[in-house]
C-alpha cells in the first residue's frame, strides 16, 4: 500500500511539474547567453525602407511660400496641423490593385514597390517640371497613414488594429493588442508578410533578446500576427502549479472512486 502511495505521489509531483507554465515561457527578450553586457542592434536588416504595397493608404502634404497654390494638389481637408492623424488615415491616398495613387491635378501616380522616399522625390518632380519654379519651395512629406496589421490566437485583444505611428516593433503591437495570453506560445510567435512576389510565413522568439536583430521585429503593413498556444492549454492541466495540482488530484479522486465502486460490484 505504502509503495502505491508513494508511486501516486511521485506521479503527481512529476505532471505537475510539466503541466504548469514557467517564467522562462512568459518573460519577454530574455538574455539567454548571461552575458549582463549585451547590446542589441536592429540595424542593418531590420531597418530598409519599407517599399508600398496594394491596399496601403499615403498622406501627402505638400507645402509651399504661398500656400493657396498647392492647396488644389491635395484632398480637401488634408491639408493644416489641426487635422488628427485618424482624418489623415481617412482622407489618404489609397494604393489600387495596380500600384497606382490618383491624386487631385496631378492624376494617376504609379507607386507600386517604392519607398516613401522615392515617392516624395516623383511628386516633387512632377511638380517643378509641370506647375512651379524652384522660387516656390516646394516642400512634400508622404507618410504612411497608419501601420495596420491583423493579431489572432493566445492575445488579449484579437483583431485588425492601427498604429499612427511611422515605425514600430511586433513588441508594441502586442502591447497595443492587450499582450499574449498565459497560454500564448511566445517562443513560436508567427507572421505571415506580403511581398510583392506573394505571402511568406516567419515565426519569431519573443522570450529572446536576440529577436531585435530579425527582420521580423519591425512591423510592416498588412503583417497578420498569429499567437499559438502552448501545450499545457492542450492537455487542460492549468497554467499554474496550484491549478495543475488540483485538476490532476480531482483526476486521481475520480479514477480512485471508480476503481473502488467497481471492486464492490
Amino acid at each position: 500500500m505504502m509503495k502505491k502511495e508513494l508511486f501516486l505521489l511521485l506521479l503527481l509531483i512529476g505532471i505537475s511539474s510539466v503541466s504548469c507554465i514557467s517564467t522562462k515561457e512568459l518573460t519577454y527578450l530574455q538574455n539567454k547567453n548571461q552575458d549582463d553586457s549585451l547590446s542589441v542592434n536592429v540595424h542593418p536588416i531590420g531597418s530598409k525602407p519599407y517599399r508600398v504595397q496594394v491596399n496601403d493608404i499615403l498622406s501627402v502634404n505638400i507645402k509651399a511660400l504661398d500656400q493657396k497654390l498647392v492647396d488644389i494638389f491635395s484632398l480637401s481637408g488634408s491639408q493644416g496641423g489641426s487635422q488628427s492623424e485618424q482624418a489623415m488615415y481617412f482622407e489618404g491616398f489609397t494604393v489600387d490593385d495596380h500600384g497606382n495613387i490618383r491624386m487631385p491635378i496631378l492624376g494617376e501616380m504609379n507607386v507600386l514597390g517604392f519607398t516613401l522616399d522615392e515617392i516624395r522625390l516623383k511628386v516633387e518632380k512632377q511638380l517643378l517640371d509641370e506647375y512651379f519654379k524652384k522660387e516656390a519651395n516646394i516642400f512634400v512629406t508622404v507618410k504612411l497613414a497608419g501601420l495596420r496589421y491583423t493579431i489572432n490566437g493566445e492575445i488579449g485583444s484579437p483583431g485588425t488594429k492601427i498604429l499612427f505611428q511611422d515605425k514600430a516593433t511586433i513588441m508594441e503591437a502586442i502591447a497595443n493588442s492587450g499582450d499574449i495570453t498565459l497560454t500564448g506560445n511566445r517562443k513560436e510567435v508567427s507572421i505571415i508578410r506580403q511581398y510583392p512576389h506573394g505571402t511568406e510565413t516567419h515565426s519569431i522568439d519573443l522570450t529572446d533578446a536576440k529577436a531585435m536583430q530579425s527582420p521580423y521585429y519591425l512591423l510592416q503593413p498588412n503583417d497578420y500576427i498569429y499567437v499559438k498556444p502552448l501545450r499545457q492549454k492542450t492537455w487542460g492541466t492549468g497554467t499554474t502549479g496550484m491549478q495543475s495540482v488540483a485538476t490532476i488530484i480531482t483526476a486521481l479522486s475520480l479514477f480512485t472512486t471508480t476503481l473502488v465502486l467497481l471492486k464492490s460490484l
